[in-house]
């Protein structure tokens, strides 16, 4: 009964390593995961954030394929200036389109362009136990970034690490860009 519960396992297992290069296939994967983000520009620190989305994949060759996603991302920074500590809490709606190469099966690298809309602009400081909150004024609306990464798919989960590499100054003057690393699992489901 073991030999065959394992070789079971392990014709599900070559499956799903094989069903990601099926030319002409589309596949969904939710997905959830943390950001660490920082503003360049400026002494701030990385902040921690939550990122959850979807990305749907179309198979082109047996190892090349692209994805576009929508996914909610918290970014930000935090950090210390004159005894005032500021945390900036920027959430976007990013919109993920890359070009996915895989060179063994399951292992991908992965690059492409990512637009950003914001949805919310906070900052917060704290001094000497007094506390202000308050809507980030100016700024762009629309953010541009570079994403590129690599991901590991086993049994249809997917552990994908990227880091986005921002091109718009998103500030008024000056030049504060994103710093994004995301790391994320997800689950793909055929359609």
């Amino acid at each position: 009964m073991k030999k065959m519960m394992m070789i079971a396992a392990m014709m599900l297992m070559s499956v799903g390593a094989f069903a990601q290069g099926s030319v002409g296939t589309f596949t969904i994967k939710p997905m959830v995961g943390m950001t660490l983000s920082t503003i360049t520009g400026g002494n701030l620190d990385m902040k921690v954030g939550l990122a959850a989305g979807a990305e749907v994949e179309y198979v082109l060759a047996p190892q090349f394929s692209l994805t576009g996603g929508l996914l909610y991302s918290m970014q930000g920074a935090k950090g210390n200036s004159n005894n005032v500590d500021i945390t900036y809490n920027l959430d976007y709606i990013n919109i993920p389109i890359l070009a996915n190469y895989y060179i063994i099966p399951g292992l991908a690298i992965k690059a492409g362009l990512q637009p950003g809309f914001k949805v919310r602009g906070k900052v917060k400081e704290e001094a000497n136990g007094q506390k202000y909150e308050g809507d980030i004024n100016g700024g762009k609306s629309v953010d541009f970034s570079i994403p590129f990464g690599i991901s590991y798919e086993f049994s249809s989960f997917v552990i994908d690490a990227r880091y986005q590499l921002g091109l718009t100054n998103i500030f008024d003057g000056g030049s504060s860009k994103n710093s994004v690393f995301l790391f994320s699992v997800g689950y793909k489901f055929g359609l």
